[in-house]
């Protein structure tokens, strides 16, 4: 408890000092004011997070955490639980989504086994050359997959505090080596059913509300899926003023670590790009533990998932993207690191009036 307490205690409202110092000088550049729209609000943010004139996000990382889910016993998913390994190895070996769109946007893949119900020393992990495209193993396992939360809870508290300090301390350790901007994707096997189950719980939606089809499920499973979450909710009554309640009863190994990120990146003022669903679910705990960690939050996309936009309402968060993604892992992260990069280029790059020659008399 004192690793969240302590990072808790250090996560501090962004200064709109900066913010306007920031818009000032977006204001002198060789444009209408506002006209390039969101990519302002990105350079703005980045200056204020950071509160440094002239930022520089040369250091990118992309954590994706894995984690199993016993409730995928239930046919939640379309695919068996052993995906998720055999992503966990595809990811290693730089043949993922994540992999390339990480590549594109000039980030590391960081592959964290928070809740794998296998135990990747045996067979040993494959061996990668230095310069290989694959992503960074880190073994942080607290689960070997979560309990079937139709028969009782996911977790126990302890479980689900532990694997949020994963969290923390991997966004302490990495803005401690120079890592400018994180971003927080997921991999697991039947995790949009406790992601629905959080989103209902922690936002007040009903559960036919935030359940979507997840990897592609039939209509009938669909109403199977709502029903399991509904039940579950009623059999272990998640307390919805306690987020680490709700994580631990009906969440998921990986959505803690997810929420730990962000707390972590918050208290060491580092910007972290939440991806999909699942992400956004563990966004939502970390919101509802400490509200202000939204301030260091960018929501890279609004996905097919019915529930994610009523989890970035109740954080308060505008999508960067909305391309009818659903994949996970951290990909629409990767993509809107791409454009909030290209905000801060704005920002650094762009002449201003006075070096350019240009008027910047608005005539009425």
């Amino acid at each position: 408890m004192d690793l969240l307490h302590d990072a808790l205690k250090n996560i501090k409202p962004v200064n709109k000092e900066w913010y306007d110092m920031a818009q000032k000088h977006l204001d002198n550049l060789t444009k209408p004011p506002g006209s390039l729209g969101r990519l302002e609000e990105f350079a703005r943010r980045l200056v204020a997070i950071t509160e440094n004139r002239n930022p520089l996000f040369d250091r990118k990382a992309i954590f994706t955490f894995a984690g199993d889910h016993g409730v995928a016993a239930e046919g939640v998913s379309a695919y068996p639980q052993e995906v998720t390994q055999q992503m966990v190895f595809n990811f290693l070996r730089g043949g993922a989504g994540i992999n390339v769109l990480a590549r594109h946007a000039g980030a590391e893949v960081v592959v964290v086994d928070i809740g794998v119900a296998h135990d990747f020393g045996e067979p040993p992990l494959p061996h990668f050359d230095e310069g290989e495209a694959g992503g960074l193993f880190i073994s942080k396992k607290v689960v070997r997959g979560t309990r079937n939360f139709l028969k009782g809870p996911a977790m126990t508290r302890d479980e689900a505090m532990r694997c949020i300090e994963v969290g923390i301390e991997l966004a302490g350790g990495y803005a401690k080596k120079g890592y400018k901007i994180i971003g927080a994707g997921d991999m697991g096997i039947g995790n949009t059913t406790p992601s629905s189950a959080i989103a209902a719980v922690l936002t007040g939606r009903t559960v036919e509300e935030v359940t979507g089809k997840g990897t592609g499920i039939s209509d009938e499973s669909l109403l199977r899926k709502i029903t399991i979450i509904e039940e579950s909710i009623r059999l272990n009554r998640p307390d919805a003023g306690d987020a680490i309640d709700v994580l631990a009863k009906v969440g998921g190994a990986e959505i803690g670590g997810i929420a730990g990120l962000i707390i972590g990146a918050a208290a060491h003022r580092v910007p972290v790009v939440v991806d999909g669903f699942i992400s956004t679910a563990g966004a939502l705990v970390a919101y509802c533990l400490e509200p202000m960690t939204s301030d260091y939050m960018f929501a890279a996309h609004n996905s097919v998932e019915i529930g994610h936009k009523a989890m970035l309402d109740t954080i308060g968060l505008r999508p960067i993207l909305d391309l009818d993604l659903r994949l996970g892992e951290g990909t629409g992260a990767a993509l809107a690191m791409f454009l909030i990069e290209a905000g801060l280029k704005i920002y650094k790059e762009m002449a201003t009036f006075g070096e350019a020659g240009v008027s910047d008399v608005i005539l009425n």
